[in-house]
C-alpha cells in the first residue's frame, strides 16, 4: 500500500494477490472507504502485488508468481516495474516500463529523486539481487548499478566466497561463523527481499539468509558493503531477514523475517539493530512473540494454522503523508492480527495493542494452503494515526488506535 492526500482528500493505493492490477480507495472519511478506481493490469499470469510513490510520481512491480499462489510456470508473464505519472490522482498515466529480462521485481522503494531501488530477479543470478535504475527520463528508464552477494551469480560461474568489505580482519572474523559456506552462501535463500530503504548515501537490504547488508552508494555505479548482521542461524533461513527499516536519527533499524513453514521449522524474528556504526550493525533486542486472548480457542500463533510471525511494517517513511516513526511500532502479524509495540526503550520493547480480524468466510485464492484463516499482509499509517491493514482473503481493515499514543 502507498497513501498520499492531494488537495484535501486522501487516496490509498493498493496492490493485489488475486486480481491483476491496482486499486484506489478513497478515505477521506476513513470509516467510509470506497474504491474510486480500478486501474487493470491487461497481461495474465502476473503479480501486481506492490506500489511505491513520491510526488507525483508511482512504481508498481511486476513479478512472475509462484506456482503454488496461482502461478502458471510455463505460460508468459509481465516482469518489471511500471512508472506512473499520478498528477490527477484517479487516473493514473504510464510513463514507462523497465524490465528485468527475469522474473520480475518483488518488494522496491522510490522515495523521491532520480533513482529507484528494486529488488530484482535478474537473467544469471539466483535469488533477487539489488538494482539500482536511473529514471530522469521516465520515458526511457536505464540500469544505473547492482549489487549482489557472492555466489548469486550463477552465469559468473561464482563461487561462494566472502563479500567484499573492509579489509580489517576484525569485520572478516564477524562474517564467517555467519553462514555455513564460509561468508555468505549464494544458496537457495540468499535472496533480496526488499524493499532496499535508503537514506542518504546507505542502502539497508533485508537479504534473506545472508541477514542485514549495508551498503555504501555514494557512487551509484559501484556499490559497496560496508557492514552486515546474520540471523540464520539461529533464526530460520527462508526469508530470514524480510524487512529492515532504518531510522538513522535514532541510530537504530526494525528488522524480521517472514516465516513460511506453518507449524513448522526454526523460530522467526522481529528486532531492533544498533545502526550507530553502519560497519558493525549489533543486535539490541527482540520483540516480544503475540500472546493468544484468553478466550482464544488455540494455544498459540504457532498451530492456529496459516502463516504464522512478522511480516510487514510501516515501511513508507520517506512519504510526508505517512506517520513517522516514534515511539509506537506498527508490524502486521499473519495469523496474530496488527500488532503494536511500544518502542520508546529499544532495549525493553513491550506490546501495547493489537487488532485480530475476524478469520475470513470465503477463499479467494490458494493461500494458505491449510485452514482458512485470517493473513495479515501488510500495515500503513498514515499522518492522521489511521492505521490500514489488508488480508489475503478478506481486503481492507481501517483502524485507529485507542490507547495513550
Amino acid at each position: 500500500m502507498a497513501i498520499r492526500e492531494v488537495a484535501g482528500r486522501w487516496y490509498l493505493y493498493v496492490g493485489h494477490f488475486w486480481h491483476r492490477g491496482w486499486s484506489i480507495i478513497d478515505v477521506t472519511d476513513p470509516s467510509r472507504p470506497h474504491v474510486a478506481r480500478f486501474v487493470e493490469y491487461p497481461g495474465a499470469n502476473t503479480w501486481t502485488l506492490q506500489v511505491d510513490l513520491s510526488g507525483d510520481t508511482m512504481i508498481t512491480a511486476l513479478e512472475k508468481p509462484f506456482a503454488n499462489f496461482g502461478g502458471d510456470p510455463s505460460a508468459p508473464f509481465g516482469e518489471g516495474v511500471l512508472i506512473w505519472d499520478i498528477a490527477d490522482p484517479l487516473n493514473p498515466r504510464q510513463l514507462g516500463h523497465y524490465r528485468t529480462g527475469g522474473i520480475g521485481t518483488h518488494r522496491n522503494l522510490y522515495a523521491g529523486g532520480p533513482y529507484m531501488h528494486l529488488a530484482a530477479g535478474m537473467p544469471g543470478y539466483k535469488g533477487n539481487i539489488y538494482v539500482i535504475v536511473d529514471i530522469s527520463d521516465r520515458a526511457n528508464p536505464r540500469e544505473a548499478g547492482r549489487w549482489w552477494v557472492p555466489g548469486q551469480h550463477e552465469a559468473g560461474a561464482e563461487m561462494a566466497a566472502l563479500a567484499t568489505v573492509a579489509a580489517d580482519d576484525r569485520f572478516r572474523t564477524l562474517l564467517r561463523p555467519q553462514c555455513r559456506c564460509g561468508g555468505f552462501c549464494g544458496g537457495e535463500d540468499v535472496s533480496l527481499h526488499g524493499p532496499p530503504y535508503v537514506i542518504g548515501n546507505h542502502a539497508y537490504l533485508p537479504y534473506g539468509a545472508a541477514g542485514i547488508i549495508i551498503l555504501d552508494i555514494s557512487d551509484v555505479t559501484r556499490p559497496q558493503q560496508v557492514g552486515n548482521l546474520g540471523f540464520s542461524p539461529p533464526f530460520h533461513s527462508r526469508f530470514g531477514v524480510h524487512g529492515v527499516l532504518p531510522i538513522p536519527e535514532r541510530g537504530i533499524a526494525f528488522a524480521n523475517s517472514e516465516n513460511v513453514t506453518y507449524s513448522r521449522g526454526g523460530a522467526h524474528h522481529a528486532s531492533i539493530i544498533d545502526i550507530s556504526d553502519p560497519r558493525q550493525p549489533e543486535l539490541l533486542s527482540l520483540l516480544p512473540e503475540p500472546i493468544p486472548p484468553a478466550e482464544a480457542p488455540y494455544r498459540d500463533f504457532t498451530t492456529r494454522g496459516g502463516w504464522r510471525g512478522p511480516h510487514n511494517m510501516n515501511h513508507h517513511q520517506h512519504h510526508p503523508d505517512v506517520q513517522k516513526q516514534g515511539n509506537l511500532f506498527y508490524l502486521a502479524h499473519f495469523n496474530a492480527g496488527v500488532r503494536i509495540y511500544d518502542v520508546t526503550n529499544a532495549r525493553l520493547p513491550r506490546e501495547v495493542g493489537y487488532f485480530i480480524p475476524p478469520d475470513p468466510k470465503r477463499r479467494y485464492g490458494p493461500m494458505p494452503e491449510d485452514k482458512l484463516v485470517l493473513q495479515t499482509e501488510d500495515v500503513l499509517v498514515d499522518r492522521r494515526g489511521f492505521i490500514y491493514i489488508t488480508d489475503k482473503n478478506q481486503g481492507l481493515w481501517v483502524l485507529k488506535y485507542a490507547g495513550a499514543a
